[in-house]
């Protein structure tokens, strides 16, 4: 049985004007990152991070995040923390309930 492609003759709505075409192509995608978080050295050592340890990192990091707080290292704690909720949001938030909660 062959299967035959009949193009639409018409399109289902309006078309669009060329000015709209140009405006839509203008504006930035939502997923785009600003040009502040690619510098940010935050993102950099979370690669880095995340080139050593692989699908592990985010745990690693937040095992980290931990230490450092124990450890009474509050800087440590906040840059293993950043570093996790960089590859890992969900996990990061539960690092920071977990603290606040002082476990």
């Amino acid at each position: 049985m062959s299967i035959r492609f009949a193009a639409a003759t018409r399109t289902p709505g309006p078309r669009m004007r060329p000015l709209q075409v140009r405006a839509l192509a203008r504006r930035q995608a939502a997923n785009d990152n600003t040009l502040h978080q690619i510098r940010s050295a935050v993102l950099h050592a979370a690669l880095g991070h995340f080139a050593l340890h692989g699908l592990a990192a985010p745990r690693i990091a937040a095992e980290l995040a931990c230490a450092a707080r124990v450890a009474g290292d509050a800087d440590g704690h906040a840059w293993w923390l950043d570093i996790c909720r960089t590859l890992d949001r969900r996990l990061a938030a539960r690092i920071e309930k977990d603290a606040a909660n002082g476990l």
